[in-house]
């Protein structure tokens, strides 16, 4: 089996898909990665759906609304951020864009003056970091290697900071089972009331949402779709139950059952 995530290799993606499986290969870009295992050309795939700090990857979820998936498993890992150059003296500083804003505070009061840059991965700007004195990477302490040195770690403005990554598979692999469902509904209508609507049928069953989020749907101005989590399993008769109205109300549009999954802590 292969797996395929975020790279290159010392990315918090890799890190996570470690969990996964070790036969592991790299993609630039999460909606190259959900292409990828939609098209049945891995097995698995491990994209960050979630970070505490800064929230929803927004990539991930246009992705998971362009292509038909499963969701097998959700893996949460704590992020430890480390500033890592060939030394103190440095003009850049350079990691993934999430990386950068959920240090904001400590790159705000110790480096004013330095220029961000963001990049495709924490692990691409230690890369541009161990190629250039001039740069400085932000990415896992691991990642510094012998070349580099940690000029400081757990430079993340919360202690709690954690992301959450989907494990993702060919739809044949989907799931009734598990503690967690994910969900993408795209009603095609807007009127006063709709989300109400749509998350009643919930609310009736005793059916706790764990997230309730809503992107563009690219068809028009003000037209949205939204990605919703529950705490229940799709083998539960109240979940059945609570989908079966929520596809009427979406009759115009669709609801795509990603799956249902348990969730797996990995502690680094």
């Amino acid at each position: 089996m292969t797996a395929v995530t975020l790279g290159p290799e010392g990315t918090y993606s890799h890190r996570a898909t470690q969990a996964v499986d070790e036969d592991i290969v790299f993609r630039q870009s999460v909606t190259d990665i959900v292409a990828a295992v939609a098209q049945t050309e891995f097995d698995y795939g491990v994209i960050p759906i979630e970070n505490s700090i800064e929230g929803s990857v927004t990539e991930s979820l246009d992705a998971l609304a362009e292509y038909d998936v499963a969701v097998v498993s959700e893996i949460v890992t704590p992020i430890r951020h480390a500033l890592l150059a060939q030394g103190p003296n440095f003009e850049t500083i350079a990691s993934h864009s999430q990386a950068l804003a959920q240090c904001r505070s400590y790159l705000e009061s110790s480096y004013p003056d330095a220029q961000l840059e963001a990049v495709a991965s924490t692990a691409r700007g230690v890369e541009y970091a161990r190629n250039d004195p001039t740069v400085a990477g932000i990415a896992h302490p691991d990642n510094a290697g012998d070349d580099l040195e940690i000029l400081a770690q757990d430079i993340q403005d919360q202690t709690s900071n954690a992301t959450r990554f989907f494990v993702l598979a060919p739809v044949t692999n989907r799931s009734q089972a598990g503690g967690k469902t994910s969900l993408v509904v795209y009603p095609n209508a807007n009127y006063p009331g709709l989300l109400l609507e749509l998350l009643e049928p919930f609310a009736d069953r005793d059916i706790n949402l764990t997230r309730v989020e809503s992107r563009p749907s690219g068809e028009r101005l003000g037209d949205y779709v939204f990605h919703i989590d529950v705490a229940a399993g799709l083998y539960e008769d109240r979940t059945q139950q609570a989908i079966g109205e929520l596809e009427e109300l979406a009759e115009r549009g669709w609801v795509r059952r990603l799956g249902s999954y348990d969730i797996q802590h990995v502690i680094e």
